[in-house]
């Protein structure tokens, strides 16, 4: 790991020389994706850029927080149909993704108060029990979702001369990237060492002065909050918004996605969101092993990585730094 000689240091964005380089180069190679990818493919990473900002802030909760939630599904819906009915009432799109994920974050509150009493399996049946409620609602209720016909969302027309692919994955892959330094951002804040805190020791976080209640509840805000921007991007993308885009195993995908790409990880939320929407494309004729390998891979993953697709990224960096030495 590196060795951070100061507190000033350590809240770099990027400490390293060499780590500057490779981020850099990594860049240069998605800004450049639409110039040699086929347009179904820059379908598929924009979903990822979009997918990935509900991962990471699945991840802010579980990873950094370590508050179990199996209701993102329903964090989902609620950004999602927020941000379609605010953009049919004629609110431009910025403010409707705020206001999806707003809506979103104060229903994360609302959930987030058996945290202060439930912890593990209990905690996330609360949750998961949050979930299905709001898809039933959505379901039986027409002034919600629409009805049969659904909700319709007007799409935004490419700028800059732009494709139609070209631009859905630039737009999506800017909020990937802002949401990504604000996760950074977090995580080295006051805020996000509360949440470690928490998720460490719990007793002992208290002692030291962190108000349980208060990180708790903002753990969960804030992960709704990134959610419920992610249900609007969705939104965005599909065009079109039906209840049953949002199930239970929404949720499942993203707790595999976490679990996957690596706990605490921010760099992880992305490898494990373009993971669980990869795996299915490119088994799309053999849909039936997808959760067999989803599976497997977490059983691989617990048992011989548990830092995750993040954690032998780490590794294998750090091999390659200290070669021919080691």
């Amino acid at each position: 790991m590196d060795l951070i000689e100061s507190y000033k240091e350590e809240l770099q964005l990027v400490r390293r020389n060499w780590t500057r380089a490779w981020v850099l180069g990594l860049l240069v190679i998605l800004l450049l994706l639409p110039l040699y990818c086929p347009e179904d493919w820059m379908q598929i990473a924009a979903l990822v850029c979009i997918y990935s900002i509900g991962v990471q802030g699945q991840n802010l909760l579980i990873g950094y927080t370590g508050q179990i939630s199996l209701g993102q599904a329903g964090f989902l819906a609620i950004g999602a149909f927020a941000f379609g009915h605010a953009a049919r009432f004629g609110i431009p799109w910025p403010l409707a993704l705020v206001v999806a994920g707003v809506v979103a974050g104060l229903f994360g509150v609302l959930v987030g108060f058996p945290s202060l009493k439930l912890k593990g399996p209990y905690l996330a049946i609360a949750t998961m029990g949050f979930g299905i409620a709001v898809y039933q609602i959505f379901v039986n209720s027409e002034l919600l979702s629409g009805g049969r016909m659904g909700l319709e969302v007007s799409r935004i027309e490419p700028w800059f001369g732009l494709s139609r692919a070209a631009f859905t994955y630039y737009f999506n892959f800017a909020f990937m990237l802002l949401f990504t330094i604000v996760s950074y951002n977090i995580i080295s804040s006051y805020m996000g060492r509360a949440f470690i805190a928490v998720r460490d020791n719990d007793i002992a976080a208290e002692v030291i002065g962190v108000n349980l209640t208060r990180y708790k509840l903002l753990s969960f805000a804030v992960s709704s909050f990134y959610t419920g921007v992610c249900g609007g991007l969705y939104a965005l993308y599909m065009r079109f918004l039906n209840p049953d885009m949002f199930t239970f195993m929404d949720s499942i995908n993203m707790f595999v996605a976490v679990i996957i790409g690596g706990l605490a990880s921010v760099e992880g939320s992305i490898m494990g969101a373009a993971f669980v929407l990869l795996v299915p494309k490119l088994f799309a004729a053999w849909k039936h092993l997808v959760p067999v390998i989803f599976g497997l891979t977490i059983l691989v993953v617990l048992i011989f990585e548990p830092l995750g697709l993040a954690g032998r990224w780490m590794k294998f960096r750090l091999y390659f730094r200290n070669w021919p030495l080691r």
